[in-house]
């Protein structure tokens, strides 16, 4: 595919858009260097691959690879044994927590339905191994784990016990000198803790000065009673890099043993995000997968250019290589005749990309081993080359290069230069690339370009409609009807007097006069037949929703008759319950009086009856509670609110019913298996501004009494953890920025367990100690993403 065509036909705006739906580094760099293919094989294998990732996109939601890693040199350095970087291991931990990601995103959970991108998913390996060594050793790039050693461990418990003591010593030494102070702080100069001394005071302090302020007045000395354990702090800091080496090395010999499953890993991660980025263009554009073919057949169905307004962007319709293999598009200027050009040669060279289009399902696109455009302005002034002489030179190229395989687009074929002179090279540069057999569509407005496609077997006129009294187009490609300049038209309706325009007609020839009013009445049928067939829809538009409209009056009808029924069951119910309760207290008290007359046998036999009449009439009035109406299948969707029978609770449809009607519904914590006839559709609450507005106002009363610190000391792990899960989600509700947490310094298990903690939190952006004037290491701080 040449450059220049692509140029022209703005595809690298395409890519840049593609790179920007990328995640990772390597996968924008695999978009960015995206070219049109000629193997129809190939091609049909891309498209397949766009359109199975849309497909699980739109069931599962979008995988995000971003944190894929390049880990090729870092592979290459492992195999002649090298020992790999704290960074360049943490790209290897990237890339198998991706993998894992990306393993658990292409779990199947019921009835599997394999496509084409399987493969790349269940040859993934997150190497649990590695991973769990990884992960336990490595914090950042910059933190190795306190753990990920035992000498590692003795050896930082050490440094802590030293600063402990030389925080210590240095604020017994600044309250013993503290009149000998410029400021009561305690600084670091050339990696020694000093005391800023005023000058006058400098020999009263033993030590060694390290500096002094600009103006002379403070000297920074670091105290005798501390610089030996600097000393030891210096040693036991190159004891820590030295464990530190050998740590890595060991991770990079554990690294080694998977090698070909990292690279494995690495190549199919970027090759998904590279994949999943074409599927998210194509959502962003609204797009379809395009049939291809090798006959050179192209049909583009409602084609909206990808990179005009979708909101503005008028579709066409427009096919090229069944009956005609050459398509003239004729109309007055800004009629879309250009825009419809560069949307069929973009759209081939999207398509031969694997990338999808803006048109809709079923339009066809055939494989062209090239695509040659003549669109825009050719004028050169460094090359003094005119107009027509600019478009002519690349018209010579193409005539140089076309073959059966190509595609020819021209915009203005020819012009620039006389007319009648113009008309006729473009008829026979035309003439020659139909009898090559070259699929070619160009734009003009020569009409001897129209009579030449009446004639010319294989050959079709096209135009862009235009409206005459609003003087706008409509951007409508009709194929098959020659379009007119309207030339006339358009100057009487701007104001040119009649009698020029009637004196101008005189100077037509009459056969270009006759071919002219041909058009005219040609364009008046098809608009008449254009407004009856918008009528026939208008009118078929009206019955349907005449239909809708009396089916859900039937539906309130019979929704308000069951209303006024159960109104009536429920009414009769209450008065035959009173009745009753009336009839056995009256029967008793008469019980009470007869009992010594002998009429109790009599008057319980009558209340037996009285009592079996009202159960009987109570059940024949009792109200029957309506049941919802079961959702066949096909009809729920993800996201149904439904209830489930058998467990008499409520949840979410999270998956669609299999064929044996099996679905899975997540209820709170819970996520079952259920079938489609154990579960009833139930309604979305109608308004949840009430509980927003709660949620609103809670969360400004956090963030009015929340604190921005939490006390932990005197607790053990799990217990400060605890309370430390529940602190941080008040925090977050309160949208603070970040909070200290106060854990003492002790023996560090509390330490070690709440930064245990916090490296799980995902909401968390960093966590470090505290400056020594902030509590040092017996404070975190904690910043929130």
């Amino acid at each position: 595919m040449n450059k220049k065509t692509l140029k022209i036909l703005e595809f690298e705006k395409i890519i840049n858009s593609l790179v920007d739906m990328a995640g990772s580094e390597p996968a924008k760099k695999l978009c960015s260097r995206l070219k049109p293919s000629t193997d129809i094989t190939e091609i049909q294998k891309n498209q397949s691959h766009t359109t199975a990732a849309l497909d699980r996109i739109r069931l599962k939601g979008n995988l995000s690879l971003s944190e894929v890693k390049d880990i090729k040199d870092s592979l290459k350095r492992l195999e002649i044994g090298s020992s790999l970087s704290q960074v360049e291991l943490m790209k290897i931990l990237s890339i198998l927590n991706a993998a894992a990601k990306a393993i658990a995103y292409g779990l199947h959970e019921d009835d599997p339905e394999y496509d084409v991108l399987e493969e790349y998913f269940i040859t993934l390996d997150e190497c649990k191994p590695l991973k769990k060594e990884l992960s336990r050793c490595i914090i950042s790039e910059e933190i190795i784990a306190d753990n990920a050693s035992p000498e590692l461990s003795h050896i930082r418990r050490k440094i802590n016990q030293i600063n402990s003591k030389m925080h210590t010593e240095l604020n017994n030494i600044l309250n013993a000198h503290r009149e000998y102070l410029m400021d009561a702080v305690i600084t670091q100069r050339d990696g020694a803790y000093c005391l800023p001394i005023k000058s006058e005071y400098k020999n009263k302090v033993s030590g060694v000065v390290h500096d002094q302020s600009s103006t002379g007045s403070t000297v920074f000395i670091e105290p005798l009673a501390v610089i030996r354990m600097n000393n030891e702090l210096k040693s036991l800091a190159m004891d820590e890099k030295k464990e530190i080496e050998k740590i890595l090395e060991r991770l990079s010999l554990l690294a080694a043993e998977y090698i070909d499953v990292l690279d494995n890993n690495a190549k199919n991660l970027i090759y998904l995000d590279f994949v999943y980025a074409k599927a998210n263009l194509s959502k962003k554009m609204n797009g379809s997968e395009p049939k291809f073919n090798s006959k050179h057949y192209i049909n583009i169905k409602e084609g909206r250019h990808p990179l005009l307004d979708a909101k503005t962007v008028v579709p066409i319709n427009i096919s090229l290589g069944d009956t005609y293999d050459l398509l003239i598009i004729t109309g007055p200027n800004t009629g879309g005749k250009t825009v419809s050009l560069k949307t069929v040669g973009l759209f081939t060279i999207m398509g031969q990309a694997g990338l999808h289009i803006p048109a809709f399902e079923g339009s066809e696109l055939s494989v062209f081993g090239d695509v040659f455009a003549d669109i825009g302005d050719e004028q050169s002034i460094e090359q003094s080359l005119s107009t027509f002489s600019g478009h002519m030179k690349n018209i010579v190229y193409i005539l140089n290069h076309a073959d059966a395989n190509s595609l020819c687009l021209f915009d203005e074929l020819c012009a620039g230069t006389d007319p009648t002179e113009g008309a006729a090279l473009a008829i026979s540069i035309l003439s020659f690339l139909h009898r090559m057999q070259s699929r070619c569509i160009a734009t003009t407005h020569y009409s001897e370009l129209k009579v030449f496609a009446l004639n010319e077997p294989g050959v079709e006129n096209a135009s862009c409609e235009f409206d005459v009294a609003t003087l706008s187009p409509t951007y409508r490609i009709l194929i098959g009807v020659p379009g007119k300049s309207n030339a006339f038209a358009i100057a009487g309706k701007l104001g040119l007097p009649d009698y020029i325009i009637s004196e101008a007609g005189t100077h037509l020839e009459k056969d270009a006069k006759d071919f002219e009013d041909l058009l005219t009445r040609l364009e008046n049928d098809r608009q008449i037949i254009e407004k009856d067939k918008l009528s026939i829809q208008k009118y078929k538009r009206e019955i349907e929703s005449l239909k809708r409209h009396y089916d859900k009056q039937e539906e309130n009808l019979t929704a308000k008759k069951e209303k006024i029924l159960e109104e009536a069951r429920e009414s009769a119910r209450k008065i035959l319950e009173g009745a009753k309760e009336t009839a056995d207290d009256t029967i008793k008290n008469i019980n009470k009086i007869a009992s010594g007359a002998g009429l109790g046998s009599a008057l319980e036999e009558q209340r037996t009856r009285l009592r079996e009449s009202i159960n009987k009439n109570t059940k024949s009035v009792e109200v029957k509670k309506p049941t919802n109406k079961l959702k066949k299948p096909k009809e729920l969707k993800l996201g149904d609110s439904v209830h489930v029978i058998s467990l008499n609770l409520d949840g979410i449809v999270s998956s669609l019913p299999n064929q044996s009607g099996n679905l899975f519904v997540q209820m709170g914590i819970l996520r079952s298996q259920v079938n489609i006839s154990d579960i009833a559709l139930v309604e979305e609450p109608a308004k949840k501004t009430e509980n927003k507005t709660r949620s609103r106002g809670s969360s400004m009363v956090k963030s009015a009494t929340i604190s921005t610190e939490i006390n932990l000391i005197g607790k053990n792990v799990d217990e400060a953890c605890s309370e430390l899960d529940k602190y941080l989600d008040d925090a977050l509700l309160a949208h603070l920025p970040g909070v200290r947490i106060i854990h003492g310094r002790g023996t560090g298990a509390l330490q070690k367990g709440i930064h245990a903690y916090l490296k799980r939190q995902s909401f968390i952006k960093s966590y470090s100690l505290a400056d020594f004037n902030e509590g040092g290491n017996a404070v975190t701080i904690v910043h929130f993403k």
